[in-house]
């Protein structure tokens, strides 16, 4: 008999969380799951799957208050006969836990890439998201952290019992990545006017103050003095663009810097850089990190958490102090003026994530909390 299970994420947009959500939901066996998915139907995450073997059951996560979840949650829990419930993000598992708390008739698991007191809302907001979320706490059977940093935080700040935690590192497709491709390295360097002698610099993600693009920016002058021949690729869109466009004409660093808005063909960006600069202030445990691992480039980014536990300073990467130009100047430098250091830097990367990173271990790690659950 399948295990049923009922997948609940607000999928407004489209995320880290989404992106792990699509990957258990594609990896785990028809044969012996039976996957149901409750989420924003004009969300990217319910439009990729909704032609596969899931059935995908449209909820609107947008408002902010919205008491009616509750019970169609509870209904879909009621009627599909769910055995677990894996809810992420807090707005979609705050009516999601409650449900499954009436219907007492499921096991919930929530998983938590990024605490609530990293998000990226208003004052308000975030005290709203974090009382919901600590009250709902304890009507979770199994929580899933994406780092050991998080794992630490849930037990020492919200005094969580440490059984009740699992760290499943996230993961991707490997084979999707291949580091020796040249085709998409021209064809992305040509669309965006970077010739073959020119030092690519890429950083990628949403343009929210988390990802300390501003740090990058002022950078440019620095590194430029030694090399004139760097330009800087920003990809992703967000409320800051302007802000950062406006930066740019300020330090008079605009001819060097592209901002190329949203992208959906990273592994094809990525091939093009020459050097992936992370230089973010707060982070979970980002893709885009293991991503430019795969794709055996080298990596400058910055001493947090969550990167800390991926990159090794010196092995697979350089790490500085967030919030300093001059030590990310630096750091730049260092990659782009010793070759085989860079090549050694993208090498070890690539070994670690075809060892730790992979998305099959992640899928495989979550299936026995499902099934310890169960049993």
């Amino acid at each position: 008999m399948r295990v049923k299970l009922l997948f609940v994420i607000d999928n407004l947009e489209f995320g880290g969380g989404e992106r792990v959500f699509t990957q258990l939901i594609n990896g785990l066996s028809s044969e012996q799951y039976e996957i149901y998915l409750a989420s924003n139907p004009g969300g990217d995450l319910y439009q990729s799957l909704i032609n596969k073997d899931v059935c995908c059951i449209p909820l609107d996560f947008s408002k902010r208050v919205n008491p009616s979840l509750i019970f169609k949650l509870m209904k879909i829990i009621r009627d599909k006969k769910i055995d677990i419930v894996h809810g992420q993000g807090a707005r979609a598992e705050f009516y999601a836990r409650i449900a499954t708390r009436f219907t007492r008739s499921s096991k919930y698991v929530s998983t938590i890439a990024m605490p609530v007191e990293g998000y990226d809302v208003g004052l308000l907001r975030k005290s709203i998201y974090f009382v919901l979320d600590r009250t709902t706490d304890k009507y979770v059977d199994r929580f899933i952290v994406v780092s050991d940093v998080l794992k630490n935080t849930l037990i020492t700040m919200r005094r969580m019992p440490p059984e009740k935690i699992t760290k499943i590192y996230n993961g991707i497709e490997i084979d999707h990545y291949d580091p020796k491709t040249t085709a998409s390295r021209v064809k992305i360097r040509d669309i965006f006017g970077v010739n073959k002698d020119n030092i690519l610099l890429g950083a990628l993600g949403r343009m929210v103050w988390q990802k300390g693009f501003e740090f990058l920016i002022r950078t440019i002058q620095d590194v430029s003095k030694t090399h004139r021949e760097i330009k800087v690729i920003i990809v992703g869109a967000g409320l800051l663009k302007k802000e950062l466009e406006n930066l740019c004409r300020q330090l008079k660093v605009e001819d060097k810097t592209i901002f190329a808005g949203f992208r959906s063909d990273i592994k094809e960006i990525l091939s093009a850089v020459d050097i992936v600069v992370i230089p973010s202030l707060l982070e979970g445990f980002p893709m885009l990190t293991l991503e430019a691992m795969a794709m055996e480039k080298p990596i400058v980014a910055t001493r947090i958490d969550g990167i800390t536990e991926q990159i090794t300073d010196g092995v697979e990467g350089i790490l500085v102090q967030p919030g300093e130009p001059i030590a990310l100047a630096a750091a730049i430098n260092k990659v782009i003026e010793n070759k085989e250091f860079a090549r050694s830097l993208g090498l070890a990367a690539r070994k670690k994530v075809e060892k730790e990173f992979t998305v099959e271990k992640m899928i495989s790690e979550t299936e026995k909390v499902y099934k310890s659950l169960l049993a």
